[in-house]
């Protein structure tokens, strides 16, 4: 049996918790900021406020204290928000040790420095705890309500060295949780966290009912942006047509379940952004960040981005969304 912490009790965090804790071969311990949270899983064995109706197992125990959580972890599965990450890293600093694989759940890109996050868990455990962590990702075509109802998904878990990946791979693969290795740790994370920003926009093309010939070109030309940016970054392009790349893309530009999609959906119909987010209650739609992480990646590697440059006018810059299709359709011909 091995012991494994989970940073983070929002739906997906909370879906993994199931996950490594459904077949009794794991000590899983989730940390949840907010005690509601923890006070529900423990009397109802439910998350009410993020994953309803799907029940954690008895061998997932949960808590707000960190200290708790980590307490011989061998495994550490970091789920918060990309804009929390560096902070709740930093707060764990204290109890991290070299013998712990730090894997990242998050599928974004931090604002202010344009860090994967695990460059983000690597550079703070470097700096405050002085060793080199073993990092890795475990990204794909997951919603949370789907995989804690044992539904069957395949995902990827990478790292740099492949054997890290192995041991994701082995410890939370079952039945219904298929995960692939690959040791491109920089198109895994980038495929899930620019796909958001992609999801979006589809999103808007939803609610501006533009209906599907909008959305496969998007999806298509979507792809393509992406997979331009994470190989200049140094991605390999066959990572992009996979699982984390295209899997992820068109998972969450065409389900119901998708919060970047409905966020696009509800700016196609004319609300305005800070009431949408307002209404989402505490969830995070990771792409309204990763847009403008997205643009300065694109910026500084000198890639072209026309569909994340239109998504950043309309969630920063006040541009109509039926202004951005405009501009994205009346561009020069290009040859495919």
């Amino acid at each position: 049996m091995s012991r494994i912490a989970i940073i983070g009790a929002g739906a997906w965090g909370t879906a993994l918790a199931i996950v490594a804790g459904r077949g009794g071969q794991h000590q899983v311990h989730l940390w949840a900021r907010e005690k509601e949270v923890c006070e529900s899983i423990q009397k109802n064995r439910t998350n009410a406020l993020f994953l309803p109706g799907c029940t954690v197992p008895q061998s997932v125990t949960v808590s707000n204290d960190l200290q708790q959580a980590l307490s011989g972890a061998e495994m550490v599965i970091s789920v918060v928000p990309s804009h929390h990450c560096r902070r709740v890293f930093e707060h764990m600093a204290q109890w991290l040790l070299p013998e712990m694989l730090f894997v990242s759940a998050t599928k974004g890109i931090e604002n202010d420095t344009l860090l994967r996050m695990s460059e983000v868990m690597e550079e703070i455990v470097v700096r405050f705890c002085r060793f080199k962590p073993r990092t890795a990702a475990l990204s794909g075509p997951t919603f949370a309500l789907e995989v804690a109802k044992g539904n069957p998904t395949a995902l990827t878990a990478a790292a740099t060295d492949l054997t890290l990946a192995a041991v994701v791979q082995k410890e939370m693969s079952d039945p219904g949780f298929r995960i692939y290795a690959s040791d491109d740790l920089i198109g895994v994370e980038l495929g899930g966290s620019l796909k958001n920003v992609i999801a979006i926009a589809a999103g808007v093309c939803y609610g501006l009912g533009l209906g599907h010939n909008s959305a496969a070109a998007l999806i298509t030309r979507g792809l393509a942006e992406i997979t331009r940016l994470a190989v200049a970054c140094g991605a390999r392009p066959q990572t992009l047509a996979g699982l984390a790349g295209m899997g992820d893309l068109v998972l969450t530009c065409t389900g119901g379940l998708s919060r970047n999609r409905s966020v696009g959906a509800a700016l196609g119909e004319g609300q305005r952004l800070q009431e949408i987010i307002a209404g989402m209650h505490g969830m995070v739609a990771e792409g309204v960040l990763t847009t403008k992480a997205a643009l300065g990646l694109a910026r500084k590697y000198r890639v072209e981005m026309p569909i994340t440059e239109q998504m950043h006018a309309i969630l920063h810059g006040g541009l109509a969304p039926r202004d951005a299709i405009r501009e994205l359709m009346s561009r020069p011909g290009k040859v495919e």
